[in-house]
């Protein structure tokens, strides 16, 4: 193997060579924490430590036998082409959009409430328009995205599609009172609230200590003050 040198392949025909078992298994850990040093860069965990071993049976063609932490790899996985990882093929028209969007066209079909079935195609054709300027840097026309979309969900939408097209789109975010949404939003603007009452509590906290610290050390110097002074008076009687 190229990556350890001629050195190191020499070393391992030698390993078969030698008769003693004890001795063969020594110097064959020897060597593997010779080719350790030769990539110092590369981690100090068991996998590496694996890999090795397996290098090393594989330049004595595993023909060495010796006392390993690992037992030897398969002859047969050597050279062994992976398994091809199929790609998902899908003849999607508008890659700009990705995947995640037919997803939700599906579920947008699949809604029985007529409300916010026109809330979530609202939605989606704000996203479709935030997708269309990133991927060309202009705004799309609304007839573009409507079109779009229609085509994407088969003809499946084209009443509610019309429908928004001759009222507007609607604002999903009223429709979403109720919903887990709507209670998180809620309770995230409570937290808020209350993380600035308590911020706003440890300021007058220590403004007050502050004024308390003012004030007593006020009280202290006209406390010394009468004392100079009556100091002064007792000096003068005398």
């Amino acid at each position: 193997m190229k990556e350890y040198g001629s050195n190191v392949q020499k070393l391992a025909d030698y390993l078969v060579s030698i008769y003693d078992r004890d001795k063969r298994t020594l110097q064959a850990h020897i060597l593997v924490e010779l080719m350790r040093q030769i990539h110092p860069n590369m981690r100090d965990g068991q996998d590496y430590s694996q890999k090795l071993w397996d290098d090393l049976y594989i330049m004595t063609d595993f023909k060495l036998d010796v006392d390993s932490p690992f037992p030897p790899p398969a002859p047969e996985a050597v050279g062994k082409k992976p398994m091809q990882v199929p790609y998902p093929q899908q003849h999607f028209r508008y890659k700009q959009y990705g995947k995640s969007m037919l997803l939700l066209v599906e579920k947008a079909i699949a809604c029985e409430d007529k409300e916010e079935k026109l809330a979530f195609i609202s939605y989606l054709v704000r996203q479709m328009r935030t997708f269309y300027a990133v991927w060309n840097r202009d705004n799309p026309d609304d007839n573009v995205v409507f079109e779009q979309l229609e085509e994407i969900s088969k003809g499946r939408l084209r009443e509610e599609l019309n429908y928004l097209r001759q009222n507007g789109l609607i604002d999903s975010n009223p429709r979403d009172r109720g919903t887990n949404v709507e209670r998180y939003q809620r309770n995230l603007q409570n937290q808020q609230r209350q993380n600035r009452n308590n911020n706003n509590g440890g300021n007058n906290n220590s403004n007050n200590k502050r004024n308390n610290n003012n004030n007593s050390n006020s009280g202290n110097s006209n406390n010394n003050r009468r004392d100079r002074d009556r100091d002064r008076f007792k000096k003068r009687r005398r």
